[in-house]
């Protein structure tokens, strides 16, 4: 039986209530409750119920997230500091001195156990969210730094900056393990591909680019905005990727396919912020016109397992984040009102049960291989490390019956 065709995303929400241009939006858990800065206000999504409007900062907030349970909420602000805060009617907030320019992001590490914060002070900084202390900082950066994200596993750090470039850090060593060069403008923003295996950044030069965290190559590069990207989102299931741009629109990108899905109007300004509800059903954007609009993604009906088994083989592509490798330029004569870009899927082939069976067998041994590999990683630092003890132990040794 072929699976149904996807639906053209709806807008299902409309909130105003901010002063100022929208610049960072994000779900809870369970989607009841969405945060967004400039004042920082927390709203139900429950059609009637009262927004939350949070009072603390000293400037205006720029940036926000939940923690993955939702329990937390992280704003950083032009007044230099983070604070986090128990998203109740209470709004209650822990206040950290956090950076010496304005922040312009936050982010939770998956455990919900670390915060990564990036700023105009040229630096990435890394705190301890319960202990609320400062665990370290990252300063390669040569200008702003617009944003920093953890990778999914929490091992790896991602930055972007004014300086143009991206830059991953190993979380545990501190280092930079890769820089990347290739946008032509100030990166905007940046975020890891759910697998963790690719990464994704904005740039000022119009354009979004993925990379291969492995190899470091350029996996995709789309050039479909006429002005600045400002942000975006992956879909849950790794299969779109979500951009805001200074021209107005909202695109969504098929990344499995390398192609262009729907451009989307609403925001009478530059869409400023994007975010996906941590399921997919739904996903905000935010703009310089002061609104916030929360739509129903709708393109996401068809089951991810089934979309992996029928409709894009061969299954590894969704499951391990091996993206194609596409370079989409701007169409000559783009910028139609209302686009849905190939919208209609053609009717899906299926696909032998022993066959999908078989893909799904191969995917499990992969991530058995990929997890005995990293087990191995970790024993071979611990050898390492006794090694190097046991060296140091010799010559302290040796130095001491040296007469």
């Amino acid at each position: 039986m072929a699976a149904p065709c996807p639906e053209d995303p709806s807008l299902e929400r409309h909130f105003k209530g901010h002063r100022d241009a929208i610049t960072s939006v994000d779900f809870s858990l369970n989607t009841k409750q969405l945060a967004m800065d400039s004042c920082l206000m927390v709203w139900h999504m429950k059609p009637q119920s009262r927004a939350y409007r949070f009072a603390g900062h000293k400037d205006a907030v720029t940036c926000v997230n939940f923690s993955p349970s939702g329990h937390l909420l992280a704003s950083g602000s032009r007044d230099k500091t983070v604070r986090i805060w128990i998203p109740n009617v209470k709004g209650e907030s822990t206040v950290f001195r956090a950076h010496t320019a304005t922040v312009r992001s936050v982010h939770f590490c998956s455990d919900g156990q670390s915060l990564v914060t990036a700023s105009d002070d040229k630096t990435v900084k890394v705190w301890s969210t319960h202990r609320q202390k400062f665990l370290f900082s990252l300063s390669q950066h040569i200008n702003w730094v617009r944003c920093a994200r953890f990778s999914p596993d929490g091992r790896l750090i991602v930055s972007a900056s004014d300086d143009k470039t991206v830059k991953l850090w190993d979380k545990t060593s501190r280092e930079c393990v890769h820089s990347y060069c290739e946008h032509g403008g100030f990166v905007t923003y940046v975020d890891f591909h759910p697998s963790g295996t690719c990464i994704a950044a904005a740039s000022m030069d119009n354009t979004v680019k993925v990379w291969d965290v492995r190899t470091h190559r350029l996996l995709q590069h789309y050039q479909l905005h006429s002005a600045a990207v400002n942000a975006l989102s992956f879909h849950p299931s790794g299969n779109y990727l979500l951009t805001a741009s200074s021209d107005s629109t909202l695109k969504i990108l098929d990344l499995m396919e390398g192609r262009l899905l729907y451009t989307l109007h609403g925001h009478q300004g530059p869409a400023t912020t994007v975010a996906f509800s941590r399921t997919g059903e739904y996903f905000a954007s935010g703009g310089s016109d002061e609104q916030v609009m929360v739509w129903k993604s709708n393109f996401d009906v068809v089951d991810y397992r089934e979309v992996i088994k029928v409709h894009r083989p061969p299954a590894p592509l969704a499951t391990s984040g091996n993206l194609p490798e596409v370079d989409f330029p701007v169409p000559p004569g783009g910028g139609r009102s209302q686009e849905s870009v190939q919208s209609q899927l053609q009717e899906p082939i299926s696909m032998p049960q022993t066959l999908t069976s078989t893909l799904e067998h191969i995917v499990g041994q992969l991530d058995v291989l990929t997890q005995t590999v990293s087990i191995l990683e970790q024993r071979l630092t611990l050898t390492e490390d006794k090694l190097k003890q046991c060296l140091e132990n010799q010559q302290l040794i040796m130095q001491r019956t040296t007469p």
